[in-house]
């Protein structure tokens, strides 16, 4: 059983295979504005004889693009294969790492804003959200940000996410909605 596992929720396209719960393959691409040309690479080179059985992707939160990125690649891949695909909160595969009690993880939203969610022993127990990293760090608590999702956690934390984890409201606007 080989499972494919895919996060695009930050700056870095990370792709995972994970086999008998043991990742066997790993590798990343870093770069905000590259995951549409990263994961087909990436998820090539992971495939290579092997036979995927599951799909787990990162459902955020994330910027607009690089989750649609991600989310639909995996479902596609899985449609194309008929299998399962399940999502997690891509903050988990963060705060997976950290080992203090009480903390927050931050990632960049861009708009010199970030996502964050707080963590007591483990668990979330608030956010999503988006706020001003200077709101974040106000709250007294420790903020980790310097991590990406780790993708030997991406298995123990999948859900039944059906929807990406979107925090604002799209930039686009239709036309006849301007004023």
């Amino acid at each position: 059983m080989s499972i494919l596992a895919i996060d695009t929720a930050a700056s870095r396209t990370s792709v995972v295979v994970i086999e008998n719960g043991k990742v066997v393959f790993n590798e990343f691409r870093d770069g905000a504005m590259s995951h549409g040309p990263a994961l087909p690479e990436l998820v090539q080179a992971a495939i290579k004889n092997r036979e995927i059985t599951e799909v787990l992707v990162g459902m955020g939160p994330g910027p607009y693009t690089g989750l649609r990125v991600g989310i639909t690649f995996a479902q596609t891949f899985a449609w194309a294969r008929n299998i399962p695909v399940r999502g997690f909160c891509s903050l988990d595969a963060i705060a997976a790492q950290v080992s203090e009690s009480d903390f927050i993880v931050a990632i960049d939203a861009r708009r010199k804003e970030v996502y964050w969610a707080r963590y007591t022993n483990g668990l979330r127990v608030e956010g999503p959200t988006v706020d001003l990293p200077a709101v974040v760090a106000a709250r007294g608590i420790k903020v980790v940000s310097d991590l990406f999702p780790d993708p030997k956690y991406f298995i123990s934390l999948s859900e039944e996410f059906t929807e990406p984890i979107y925090l604002r409201r799209p930039d686009a606007v239709a036309t006849a909605d301007r004023k």
